[in-house]
């Protein structure tokens, strides 16, 4: 009885620490050690950089969002790169006829991260800034972004993602969810210090401290890793804001979260030196914290539910332990058939949505245990 004790008090104690402890003691830490940013009101020269794939239905609303943004015209331009689009992407960016919008293509299709390499060697701008091709700004998010680039200890900045869901899926709810989550932490571990996730659809970074990255890394992790190697902050600017529809089915939200995933596991084993608290400090442990453990959740939600099963005629308390599990999978069940029927309820969206995040992490683990990579991908549907 002692192996099956011992994995039950381990795990529930792992995932406590993991979604609450982890979350108040960078609250605590934040409120205890401050550190401050300093904002200035200079306009640094920006270029926008947009890699697209099939974008006919997004990327015109999306460039003409950018070219209305309230920021000096003459300090600022896009770069649209067509991964090897053949619908009308392309055309659709040449109809603007505008010197401030760019067209590159790359070919062959190459993915994300060589579009975004090459098309730094273009930038003009001293602040790349990163957009998704159906990522709607604010329009004062240059002007919030580059204002914290007046603090010398600033690298890379990532905004706000706020998802809508105009069809009320309970995919979209359980997103929209896990991001007012996410955001909470950002907000405080931009206090402490930097970030350890950002959104690649509103992320900022120096052009000068840019490092090209390998095809199959995923760039909304490896480049700000990047930057806080080089020495430099990762911070959160609440006030920059994006706007994104969320995904609307399980098939489309579970291959992105599983391709997410993935990436983040090899991008995890190519920067293990971060891991190093002599050199690294308070974001080892953040790192540690908030990404790998986050992402092998999987496996003590996995060793909790048999070490319960072993433990149900010890307790008392271990039985309804183990049916409150039971109920919390069967909402995910309920969930799932919920969303197939157009029903929606709060009661089902966030067992939901927790287990398919922690179902596509266990699914991209196994991928990653064979040595899988992938490098494109499909707007949308992952």
């Amino acid at each position: 009885m002692i192996l099956p004790l011992t994995a039950f008090i381990g795990s529930l104690f792992v995932l406590i620490y993991i979604y609450f402890l982890y979350p108040i003691c960078i609250y605590l830490l934040c409120k205890l050690f401050p550190r401050l940013i300093q904002k200035g009101n200079r306009t640094p020269s920006v270029t926008i950089l947009i890699a697209a794939f099939n974008e006919e239905k997004h990327i015109y609303e999306t460039i003409r969002n950018k070219l209305e943004l309230d920021y000096p015209s003459g300090l600022f331009d896009i770069i649209v790169i067509s991964d090897s689009s053949t619908d009308r992407t392309d055309e659709i960016v040449l109809s603007f006829d505008n010197p401030r919008v760019k067209l590159l293509r790359q070919e062959p299709r190459g993915g994300k991260t060589s579009a975004l390499n090459m098309a730094v060697l273009y930038a003009k701008g001293e602040i790349i800034l990163f957009s998704d091709a159906n990522s709607i700004y604010a329009n004062d998010v240059i002007n919030r972004i580059v204002k914290s680039f007046d603090d010398p200890d600033v690298g890379y900045i990532t905004g706000k993602m706020v998802y809508s869901n105009p069809d009320g899926s309970i995919v979209g709810d359980g997103c929209s969810a896990y991001m007012k989550y996410e955001n909470f932490l950002r907000k405080h571990e931009t206090a402490v210090g930097s970030v350890v996730g950002v959104d690649g659809g509103i992320d900022a970074v120096r052009k000068n401290i840019y490092k090209p990255m390998r095809p199959d890394q995923l760039p909304d992790f490896i480049l700000p890793l990047n930057v806080i190697k080089q020495g430099y902050r990762v911070i959160y600017e609440p006030d920059a804001i994006l706007k994104e529809q969320t995904l609307q089915s399980f098939q489309d939200e579970y291959k992105m979260r599983v391709r997410v995933s993935l990436r983040s596991f090899w991008a995890l084993k190519d920067m293990v030196h971060l891991f190093n608290p002599f050199k690294y400090g308070v974001f080892s442990w953040q790192i540690f914290s908030h990404k790998l453990l986050r992402y092998v959740a999987f496996i003590f939600m996995i060793s909790l539910y048999i070490s319960n099963i072993f433990l149900i005629n010890y307790l008392s308390c271990f039985l309804f332990f183990f049916l409150g599990q039971n109920l919390f999978y069967m909402l995910s069940i309920a969930g799932y058939y919920g969303e197939k029927k157009g029903k929606n309820l709060m009661l089902f969206y966030i067992p939901y949505y927790f287990s398919l995040l922690n179902i596509a992490a266990g699914h991209a683990f196994l991928k990653f245990l064979k040595g899988e990579k992938q490098v494109i991908w499909t707007p949308r549907t992952g």
